[in-house]
């Protein structure tokens, strides 16, 4: 045993040195006693592209060996085929089982972790609430109400302002965790500007000069503008991207005499400005930018959420165990308890499933004839998972 604990560290460092001068993407070496686990280990930080690459070279299957002294063999697959054979074909001998209860004892006993009878019972049950009519018009009205609670347009404006102040002049300045004066005094801008459309000019000036009622709130909010941007206006925080230069040499070399102050404050109107206009326009827009049957004929959008989720699945990876021995499509053996690891993640990325141009971002893949989102089958976009275990939930969650 003494002389085991000292080799077996040994031969771990001789195999991590061996695959770190390996070729990227190389089959992972089945090695003596510890078999592929270095392999793993070496490329955990990646590990969803690291097995992309590999099953790519093995035909979407590998046989997983882990180390003698553990119960680590298994099988893992990307391929359409198996993923037919596994979640539809012959999907009453590959149960969650135990194995994943065991890993995800968290869930309990609902409908991601259950088998047999207590699924169907899971099934039945949420198939029977979400097909009732009120269902997704409820729905619509959670969702509106839930945005009205936290102020959608408020979350959103904070987003575009520390967005384009990001852009603008390199800073963050943090306003969706704190309650920044300055982003506050846009909002309250608004309203005193919309009082000097309607009110005579006499009474609003009086105001002004009185520095009361809106105007003085007006006042207020121009002063909280001033006290953010001005120390911002500085040449240390110009650089070869930092709109202050582009406005700073613009107006250097500008001859048009309706410049009025110094460079000073024609740099602060140009970035009040962008910041109102960045901030404010976008917000405003897409704070309505949620009814349930608008989106329905969204055609682009929907293909393009179809991309992503193709290029990025929520749940990556599946572990299946079957109940009798099996042989996949592809000719792979699996032993009664062995685990099959499906990973989604690799069969949106497979050129054999997907073309060419399968790691490229195109949502025009999605859109039949320029008028419809194409259908694709569920053993290519496994998402919402496939067979008798198809997501209940696809229609909400594109919603």
């Amino acid at each position: 045993m003494t002389i085991f604990s000292i080799l077996l560290p040994l031969l771990v460092f001789f195999c991590f040195f061996r695959i770190k001068n390996q070729k990227k993407g190389s089959i992972a070496t089945n090695w003596p006693l510890i078999g592929m686990l270095p392999a793993v280990l070496t490329n955990i930080h990646r590990i969803h592209d690291y097995t992309t690459e590999v099953l790519s070279q093995c035909s979407g299957t590998i046989q997983f060996k882990g180390p003698w002294f553990d119960n680590m063999d298994m099988v893992i697959t990307c391929g359409p085929a198996n993923i037919h054979h596994i979640f539809s074909k012959k999907f009453s001998n590959y149960p969650k089982g135990s194995e994943f209860r065991k890993i995800f004892d968290i869930l309990g006993e609902g409908i991601f972790s259950s088998d047999f009878e207590l699924w169907d019972l899971h099934g039945r049950t949420t198939l029977a609430v979400m097909s009732q009519a009120k269902f997704y018009s409820s729905l619509e009205g959670t969702l509106w109400e839930t945005a009205t609670d936290f102020e959608m347009q408020n979350v959103l404006r904070k987003v575009f302002f520390d967005s384009i102040c990001q852009l603008l002049l390199d800073y963050n300045p943090g306003s969706l965790f704190t309650n920044l004066p300055c982003e506050k005094a846009l909002s309250d801008a608004l309203e005193p500007i919309f009082y000097g459309y309607v009110l005579p000019e006499s009474v609003w000036k009086l105001q002004k000069w009185l520095k009361i009622g809106k105007e003085k709130k007006l006042l207020e909010a121009w002063q909280a503008v001033n006290d953010f941007i001005n120390p911002l206006i500085s040449p240390e925080r110009e650089g070869n991207l930092n709109i202050l230069t582009a406005f700073r040499i613009a107006y250097e070399e500008s001859n048009i005499g309706v410049i009025s102050g110094n460079l000073k404050h024609f740099l602060r109107d140009a970035l009040f400005a962008l910041l109102f206009a960045g901030r404010d326009t976008a917000s405003t827009t897409l704070t309505w930018f949620s009814n349930v049957e608008e989106s329905r004929k969204l055609v682009y959008l929907h293909a393009a959420l179809c991309e992503t989720l193709r290029l990025y699945p929520p749940v990556g990876l599946d572990l299946k165990t079957p109940l009798k021995p099996d042989t996949l499509p592809g000719g792979n053996y699996v032993h009664e308890n062995t685990k099959v690891i499906i990973t989604f993640y690799s069969t949106g990325r497979m050129e054999g499933v997907w073309g060419k141009d399968c790691l490229e971002f195109r949502p025009e893949r999605w859109i039949l004839k320029g008028v419809r989102v194409k259908y694709e089958p569920s053993v290519k976009f496994r998402v919402f998972n496939a067979g008798p275990r198809t997501c209940l939930g696809k229609e909400m969650a594109f919603i």
